[in-house]
């Protein structure tokens, strides 16, 4: 019986071709890694989670920015040239990996953290800012544990092709674990944030030179062939 699968285009593909791989350049800087909190609060405890998750990213050897989403307008109720949807996307673009920790409000990731995610394209002209970028997600919760935040941000993660790591966070009744001083208290909950940032860490530092190698896509070289081969005849017509 004829073998029915289609010919792989050789202009497309490229699936053998480890050599840009092996040539790939290390990087030596710190890895740069992004927080994103979805609370605008006095005392956000999403936020509260993030400094002690960029404490212990600095401990780890990273280098971290937190983005304050104060004064963001919602998406499509601003030009892409406000300064705070400028500064998330400079930010965006300057990191090699990302946290996402949301509260959770009404069974799901606030609006806040939604908002952010929407004002990133999957492309700024030829840059895809988050593809091939390690994440993290974490949750805070008023009440008992609870995953749809962090269920949801899993699914915005894979759309933004990004390197979701297996662990996350979800933190219970978090008005407890903080100490007057906005500490959090030493629990299980603190140990998986310790456990998750190592994890991202590890991941970041496996994946960031290698990163467009495993994110390139046959379909999307095949197109770009044919696009090309259609403006090359087009001139010669």
């Amino acid at each position: 019986m004829a073998d029915s699968t289609p010919l792989i285009e050789e202009a497309g593909f490229a699936g053998t071709d480890l050599e840009r791989l092996r040539e790939a350049p290390r990087k030596t800087h710190a890895p740069r890694i992004l927080l994103l909190h979805g609370s605008l609060r006095t005392r956000s405890f999403s936020r509260l989670v993030n400094l002690e998750a960029a404490r212990i990213l600095t401990r780890l050897g990273a280098e971290t920015r937190i983005y304050d989403p104060s004064a963001m307008p919602l998406p499509d109720d601003a030009e892409a040239t406000h300064p705070k949807v400028a500064e998330l996307r400079e930010m965006v673009t300057w990191c090699e990996g990302m946290v996402w920790c949301s509260p959770e409000r009404h069974g799901s990731m606030t609006g806040i953290m939604k908002a952010q995610i929407d004002w990133v394209p999957l492309a700024l002209g030829a840059v895809r800012p988050t593809q091939g970028k390690t994440l993290a997600v974490m949750q805070v919760s008023g009440g008992s544990q609870s995953f749809n935040a962090v269920n949801q941000l899993r699914v915005l993660g894979r759309w933004m092709r990004m390197i979701t790591i297996p662990n996350q966070s979800s933190v219970a009744k978090v008005f407890l674990e903080f100490d007057d001083n906005d500490r959090m208290k030493a629990s299980s909950y603190y140990d998986r944030i310790v456990d998750v940032m190592e994890e991202l860490i590890k991941f970041t530092w496996l994946t960031r030179d290698c990163a467009d190698y495993l994110v390139d896509r046959y379909s999307e070289r095949k197109e770009t062939a044919e696009q090309l081969s259609q403006r090359v005849n087009q001139r010669v017509i």
